[in-house]
């Protein structure tokens, strides 16, 4: 039985001269350090999909992804800090305050020093956190500053991409495993991906045909919800490079869910401008959709 009445008090007097607690949080943040190391050197060979065994998350591309892995990798340090330092204090109350050292227990129930450092300091570590988390909100929120606008709807089982400038608009559906040819990656590639420029700032227009569907592509830290009857706005900045990034659907939409990958390619400036012109030809969409009114048609186009 571990008195529990004289835990606080005895805590409070303590715990800043222990030297057992201190040695304690020294070799736990010490292995974590070179935990997060290992994470952080395996998580860096990833790239624009998933890799066996990957730990960590992908490489990141795009400022939105730069500063969300910054801020993940700050909320890292933070969390492992303080679950550390629970589990070294944990411990040395363990030991410290066992029935064998304390069998009368102390009659105190109040220790004001520590009362006032418990509810001090996690409002200071939210202060930490809550400074870049609504620097990169707000970030996010930019959709005004964009240089192209792609509509994205998703339906079960695949996804509907639309230039409203270039009008063409096509759909994207899952290459079946008997139907893969070399170099193509299962569950990953599908039959037209959406081609961007590189070095481009995009809004997305989310939208649904059904269920709620999930565009998410974690190299390019885009996800936001599809739903049916709204329209949502996300925007990324495709870094320079030709380069080709995988996504999914992570929203459970149905029985299909798993069959609905994203293939971001993005190319040249030159080899886009000769992709537009060839994807008119096939997936040129000349009229307008009737259900598509000039307030709709104005706010698909970016300032």
């Amino acid at each position: 039985m571990i008195p529990s009445n004289n835990v606080v008090h005895n805590v409070g007097s303590r715990i800043m001269d222990s030297s057992f607690i201190g040695a304690v949080t020294k070799s736990l943040m010490g292995a974590a350090f070179t935990v997060g190391g290992v994470i952080a050197s395996v998580g860096a060979a990833g790239a624009a999909e998933p890799k066996p065994w990957q730990m960590g998350l992908q490489d990141p591309s795009g400022s939105i992804a730069d500063k969300a892995n910054d801020l993940h990798n700050l909320l890292l340090w933070i969390i492992t800090a303080i679950s550390v330092f629970v589990l070294a204090l944990l411990i040395y109350t363990c030991i410290r305050y066992r029935e064998g050292r304390n069998p009368v227990p102390s009659k105190t129930s109040h220790h004001a020093v520590i009362e006032v450092v418990w509810t001090v300091v996690p409002v200071l570590i939210l202060l930490v956190i809550a400074i870049p988390s609504f620097k990169l909100l707000y970030y996010m929120d930019r959709t005004d500053e964009t240089d192209m606008v792609v509509k994205i709807t998703g339906a079960q089982w695949y996804w509907t991409y639309e230039y409203p400038d270039q009008e063409l608009a096509y759909d994207s559906y899952m290459i079946a495993t008997e139907d893969l040819e070399e170099g193509q990656k299962r569950l990953l590639d599908v039959d037209y991906p959406m081609v961007v420029p590189e070095g481009t700032r995009i809004k997305l227009l989310i939208q649904a045909n059904d269920v709620m569907h999930s565009f998410f592509v974690p190299s390019l830290a885009v996800q936001i919800y599809t739903v049916a009857g709204r329209t949502n706005e996300a925007w990324i900045d495709v870094p320079m490079g030709e380069k080709t990034y995988y996504g999914q659907c992570n929203q459970i939409c149905g029985v299909n869910h798993s069959y609905m990958p994203i293939v971001i390619k993005a190319v040249s400036a030159d080899d886009y401008k000769a992709w537009v012109n060839e994807a008119k030809e096939e997936f040129a969409t000349l009229d307008r959709p009737a259900q598509k009114d000039d307030a709709t048609i104005q706010l698909a186009e970016a300032e």
